[in-house]
């Protein structure tokens, strides 16, 4: 392959990455607007937030089979174009029903665009020759980040929630113009099965990915309660812990390919496990609000190049074509995001958020010593 055409590819995955975290972090500054019009308290807004979840693990398994069928490229415009259309519902849908079967489209459309992504990604990454998947996952979190800014800065502009998924929208499909030619077409042999039940090694991966996104989960949702109620810092400025950890997981995913390079898959993978507890010890036992932060900081480090160094240990591994391996990691690490924040709250009901914290830095130092068993 030509490295102008290499090179090309790699920008165009970037772009695909980066569009569904773009979608995701739209729809999030949404929620209270949609709370609002629809009438729904806070539990009733739960039940009708699983529709996102539900869509996207319902999704990712049969998206990998339509790839290996005909190509990432064709699953990819379709999946964004779902997501695309389904952000303009969200904004106007007028009841919890409408609601919730807009966010079944939306979360079905990017989780299954996460799916093929990251086949695509595998592909892209084996022919270049080096380690390129954590910085392909860091573009995810960059267009995480400029989603939430930019919609947030036009609602607080007062414009109104339609008009700004409508621009949203046009914006994604602007930047799917110019991404798609170079998206790949590749297909699997026509005697290739359509669904397997993952075994072996992708079994062994997809357990990790679980782990590790129960870990990142952990963060999203429970660690603002942590540092309020735990450690008595003021509710408004709760949010510092996961604003470091999303500050250091997107630095270290940019740089950590380099890093992955240098140590190998799984001497990466057991750094960032180790570093990750260490982390979590930081923030569950020092109390003065620095050195939680400081473990923040170091579980943004620690988890940022485990899941992209997963998903190309399945990428090269031999038990299952890459077709069905990655789609059933990408479930299984999606189930850890969504199942996490439940596990623990479980877990803190039954004894205190600070031991449920203190069991998930243990898995996290499992997740470093397993790995080294996982050979592809």
């Amino acid at each position: 392959m030509a490295p102008a055409q290499a090179r090309a590819e790699q920008h165009a995955t970037r772009a695909a990455f980066l569009l569904p975290g773009f979608a995701t972090a739209a729809w999030a500054p949404l929620v209270p607007y949609a709370k609002n019009r629809t009438g729904l308290d806070e539990g009733t807004l739960g039940l009708v937030l699983l529709c996102l979840g539900a869509g996207s693990l319902l999704a990712m398994p049969i998206a990998g089979a339509l790839a290996a069928r005909f190509g990432c490229r064709a699953i990819m415009v379709i999946t964004l174009l779902m997501a695309m259309v389904a952000l303009p519902l969200l904004a106007i849908a007028p009841s919890p029903w409408a609601l919730g079967a807009a966010l079944f489209v939306f979360g079905a459309g990017v989780g299954a665009c996460d799916c093929v992504m990251n086949m695509q990604a595998v592909i892209v990454e084996r022919e270049s020759g080096r380690p390129m998947m954590s910085n392909f996952h860091a573009f995810y979190s960059i267009g995480g980040a400029i989603g939430a800014a930019a919609i947030t800065t036009l609602l607080s502009m007062r414009v109104s929630p339609l008009l700004v998924c409508v621009l949203a929208s046009a914006l994604m499909i602007a930047l799917l113009a110019v991404s798609v030619r170079w998206w790949r077409r590749d297909r699997a042999p026509n005697d290739a099965p359509m669904f397997a039940v993952p075994h072996g090694v992708v079994l062994a991966i997809g357990v990790l990915c679980f782990v590790a996104f129960l870990a990142e989960g952990t963060m999203l949702d429970w660690s603002a309660v942590f540092l309020h109620e735990v450690q008595q810092v003021p509710q408004d400025r709760a949010g510092l812990g996961f604003m470091c950890f999303a500050i250091a997981m997107t630095v270290t995913r940019l740089l950590g390919d380099g890093v992955v390079a240098r140590l190998g898959r799984h001497r990466a993978i057991l750094l960032g496990a180790l570093v990750a507890a260490v982390g979590f010890g930081l923030i569950t036992y020092a109390p003065p609000l620095l050195p939680a932060l400081a473990g923040y900081v170091l579980i943004g480090l620690g988890c940022a190049n485990i899941v992209p160094a997963l998903f190309s240990m399945a990428g090269n591994q031999k038990a299952m074509p890459e077709s069905l391996a990655i789609p059933a990691i990408t479930t299984l690490g999606y189930a850890g995001v969504l199942a996490g924040p439940a596990l623990i709250g479980f877990v803190a009901q039954a004894s205190s958020l600070v031991f449920a914290f203190t069991a998930v830095a243990v898995v996290m130092v499992l997740i470093g010593i397993t790995s080294r068993w996982v050979r592809v």
